[in-house]
Protein backbone atom coordinates (compact mmCIF):
# COMPACT_ATOMS: atom_id res chain seq x y z
CA UNK A 1 0.00 0.00 0.00
CA UNK A 2 1.02 3.29 -0.88
CA UNK A 3 -1.43 5.38 1.52
CA UNK A 4 0.30 8.12 3.40
CA UNK A 5 -0.09 8.66 7.27
CA UNK A 6 -1.29 12.07 8.98
CA UNK A 7 1.59 14.17 10.02
CA UNK A 8 0.80 13.32 13.09
CA UNK A 9 -0.36 10.49 15.46
CA UNK A 10 -3.28 13.49 16.82
CA UNK A 11 -4.12 14.53 13.33
CA UNK A 12 -7.44 13.24 13.42
CA UNK A 13 -8.88 13.35 9.87
CA UNK A 14 -11.69 15.55 8.71
CA UNK A 15 -13.90 17.12 5.70
CA UNK A 16 -10.92 19.12 3.83
CA UNK A 17 -11.51 20.93 0.37
CA UNK A 18 -10.95 19.01 -2.36
CA UNK A 19 -10.78 15.73 -0.24
CA UNK A 20 -13.28 13.06 0.38
CA UNK A 21 -15.80 13.93 3.20
CA UNK A 22 -14.70 11.64 5.98
CA UNK A 23 -16.85 9.92 7.54
CA UNK A 24 -17.66 8.94 11.19
CA UNK A 25 -16.61 5.46 12.74
CA UNK A 26 -19.71 5.41 14.12
CA UNK A 27 -21.37 4.74 10.26
CA UNK A 28 -19.61 1.37 9.33
CA UNK A 29 -19.53 -0.19 12.64
CA UNK A 30 -21.77 -3.80 12.58
CA UNK A 31 -22.19 -6.79 14.33
CA UNK A 32 -21.98 -10.38 13.31
CA UNK A 33 -24.02 -12.95 15.18
CA UNK A 34 -23.83 -16.63 14.66
CA UNK A 35 -24.81 -19.56 16.22
CA UNK A 36 -22.45 -22.49 16.61
CA UNK A 37 -23.31 -25.80 15.41
CA UNK A 38 -21.74 -29.66 14.68
CA UNK A 39 -20.93 -28.47 11.58
CA UNK A 40 -18.73 -25.90 12.57
CA UNK A 41 -16.59 -27.95 15.20
CA UNK A 42 -12.84 -29.15 14.80
CA UNK A 43 -11.23 -32.86 15.82
CA UNK A 44 -11.15 -31.57 19.38
CA UNK A 45 -15.55 -30.83 20.02
CA UNK A 46 -14.55 -26.84 19.69
CA UNK A 47 -15.30 -24.49 17.00
CA UNK A 48 -13.13 -24.48 14.57
CA UNK A 49 -10.44 -21.92 14.08
CA UNK A 50 -11.55 -21.34 10.65
CA UNK A 51 -14.90 -21.04 10.83
CA UNK A 52 -14.02 -17.85 13.45
CA UNK A 53 -11.85 -16.27 11.09
CA UNK A 54 -14.37 -16.66 7.98
CA UNK A 55 -16.98 -14.40 10.20
CA UNK A 56 -14.24 -11.85 11.18
CA UNK A 57 -13.33 -11.35 7.40
CA UNK A 58 -17.16 -11.31 6.68
CA UNK A 59 -17.68 -8.70 9.46
CA UNK A 60 -14.59 -6.79 8.64
CA UNK A 61 -15.27 -6.97 4.93
CA UNK A 62 -19.13 -5.31 5.40
CA UNK A 63 -17.60 -2.78 7.14
CA UNK A 64 -15.12 -2.01 4.79
CA UNK A 65 -17.64 -2.03 1.97
CA UNK A 66 -20.08 0.38 3.67
CA UNK A 67 -16.94 3.17 4.65
CA UNK A 68 -15.63 3.01 1.30
CA UNK A 69 -18.81 3.19 -0.18
CA UNK A 70 -18.25 0.16 -3.16
CA UNK A 71 -16.09 -3.27 -3.04
CA UNK A 72 -13.10 -3.77 -0.62
CA UNK A 73 -10.91 -6.67 -0.55
CA UNK A 74 -9.12 -8.19 2.17
CA UNK A 75 -5.04 -6.92 1.77
CA UNK A 76 -3.88 -8.14 4.96
CA UNK A 77 -4.53 -10.09 8.33
CA UNK A 78 -2.17 -8.86 11.27
CA UNK A 79 -3.36 -10.58 13.84
CA UNK A 80 -5.34 -13.33 15.07
CA UNK A 81 -5.83 -14.02 18.34
CA UNK A 82 -7.65 -17.16 19.94
CA UNK A 83 -8.56 -15.86 23.65
CA UNK A 84 -10.97 -18.84 24.52
CA UNK A 85 -12.51 -21.87 22.85
CA UNK A 86 -15.85 -21.72 21.06
CA UNK A 87 -18.69 -24.68 21.64
CA UNK A 88 -21.23 -26.22 19.96
CA UNK A 89 -24.41 -23.80 20.85
CA UNK A 90 -22.16 -20.65 21.54
CA UNK A 91 -24.21 -17.00 19.90
CA UNK A 92 -20.87 -15.57 18.29
CA UNK A 93 -20.89 -11.84 18.01
CA UNK A 94 -18.29 -10.92 15.61
CA UNK A 95 -18.06 -6.81 16.37
CA UNK A 96 -15.94 -4.80 13.66
CA UNK A 97 -15.23 -0.77 12.88
CA UNK A 98 -12.61 0.30 10.75
CA UNK A 99 -9.98 2.21 13.26
CA UNK A 100 -7.55 3.92 10.29
CA UNK A 101 -8.18 4.70 6.97
CA UNK A 102 -5.02 5.37 4.23
CA UNK A 103 -5.39 6.96 0.58
CA UNK A 104 -6.77 3.45 -0.50
CA UNK A 105 -6.73 1.06 2.60
CA UNK A 106 -8.55 0.68 5.68
CA UNK A 107 -7.24 -0.90 8.95
CA UNK A 108 -10.60 -2.68 10.57
CA UNK A 109 -10.78 -4.04 14.02
CA UNK A 110 -13.04 -7.05 15.29
CA UNK A 111 -13.49 -8.57 18.56
CA UNK A 112 -14.82 -11.60 18.84
CA UNK A 113 -17.59 -12.03 21.57
CA UNK A 114 -19.42 -15.35 22.67
CA UNK A 115 -22.45 -16.72 25.15
CA UNK A 116 -24.52 -19.42 25.50
CA UNK A 117 -27.35 -19.27 22.97
CA UNK A 118 -29.82 -20.27 25.65
CA UNK A 119 -28.78 -18.82 28.92
CA UNK A 120 -28.41 -15.11 29.97
CA UNK A 121 -24.66 -14.78 30.94
CA UNK A 122 -21.89 -12.17 30.51
CA UNK A 123 -20.90 -12.20 27.00
CA UNK A 124 -16.87 -13.96 26.94
CA UNK A 125 -14.37 -11.96 24.76
CA UNK A 126 -12.85 -15.09 22.67
CA UNK A 127 -10.94 -13.88 19.84
CA UNK A 128 -9.76 -10.28 18.12
CA UNK A 129 -8.28 -9.46 15.20
CA UNK A 130 -6.90 -6.63 12.44
CA UNK A 131 -7.39 -6.60 9.13
CA UNK A 132 -5.96 -4.32 6.33
CA UNK A 133 -8.66 -3.93 2.72
CA UNK A 134 -8.40 -2.20 0.27
CA UNK A 135 -11.25 -0.56 -1.55
CA UNK A 136 -11.31 -1.56 -5.44
CA UNK A 137 -13.22 -0.15 -8.31
CA UNK A 138 -14.65 -1.96 -11.25
CA UNK A 139 -11.51 -2.99 -12.48
CA UNK A 140 -9.85 -4.03 -9.47
CA UNK A 141 -7.32 -0.89 -9.64
CA UNK A 142 -7.29 0.98 -5.79
CA UNK A 143 -9.86 3.37 -5.35
CA UNK A 144 -9.81 6.24 -2.73
CA UNK A 145 -11.54 5.67 0.44
CA UNK A 146 -13.05 9.02 2.90
CA UNK A 147 -11.58 9.47 5.83
CA UNK A 148 -12.72 7.74 9.16
CA UNK A 149 -13.55 10.54 12.01
CA UNK A 150 -13.01 9.04 15.41
CA UNK A 151 -16.03 9.60 17.44
CA UNK A 152 -14.41 8.56 21.43
CA UNK A 153 -11.69 8.52 23.31
CA UNK A 154 -11.74 4.90 22.39
CA UNK A 155 -11.86 5.67 18.67
CA UNK A 156 -8.99 7.68 18.84
CA UNK A 157 -7.04 5.24 20.78
CA UNK A 158 -7.48 2.90 18.39
CA UNK A 159 -6.65 5.56 15.73
CA UNK A 160 -3.30 5.61 16.85
CA UNK A 161 -2.56 2.13 17.61
CA UNK A 162 -3.47 1.40 14.06
CA UNK A 163 -0.88 4.06 12.52
CA UNK A 164 2.01 1.99 14.72
CA UNK A 165 0.65 -1.17 13.57
CA UNK A 166 0.99 0.26 10.12
CA UNK A 167 3.95 1.06 10.79
CA UNK A 168 5.54 -1.85 11.67
CA UNK A 169 3.86 -3.56 9.28
CA UNK A 170 5.50 -1.16 6.34
CA UNK A 171 9.11 -1.75 8.45
CA UNK A 172 8.45 -5.28 8.44
CA UNK A 173 7.83 -5.39 4.98
CA UNK A 174 11.14 -3.25 3.64
CA UNK A 175 13.39 -5.56 6.27
CA UNK A 176 12.40 -8.43 4.37
CA UNK A 177 13.04 -7.09 1.22
CA UNK A 178 15.97 -6.17 1.75
CA UNK A 179 16.88 -9.15 3.14
CA UNK A 180 15.62 -11.34 0.01
CA UNK A 181 17.89 -9.06 -2.13
CA UNK A 182 21.05 -9.34 -0.30
CA UNK A 183 20.63 -13.14 -0.37
CA UNK A 184 20.10 -12.74 -4.05
CA UNK A 185 23.20 -10.62 -4.49
CA UNK A 186 25.19 -13.22 -2.60
CA UNK A 187 23.32 -16.18 -5.23
CA UNK A 188 21.41 -17.60 -2.43
CA UNK A 189 18.05 -19.00 -4.11
CA UNK A 190 15.11 -19.07 -1.59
Amino acid sequence: MTDQAPASESEIPGDTAGDIPGKPTSASRTTLSHIMTHSDTNLLGTVHGGVIMKLVDDAAGAVAGRHSGGPAVTASMDEMVFLEPVRVGDLVHVKAQVNWTGRTSMEVGVRVLAERWNESTPRTRVGSAYLVFAAVDADGKPRPVPPVIPETERDKRRYQEAQIRRTHRLARRRAIKELREERAAQGYED
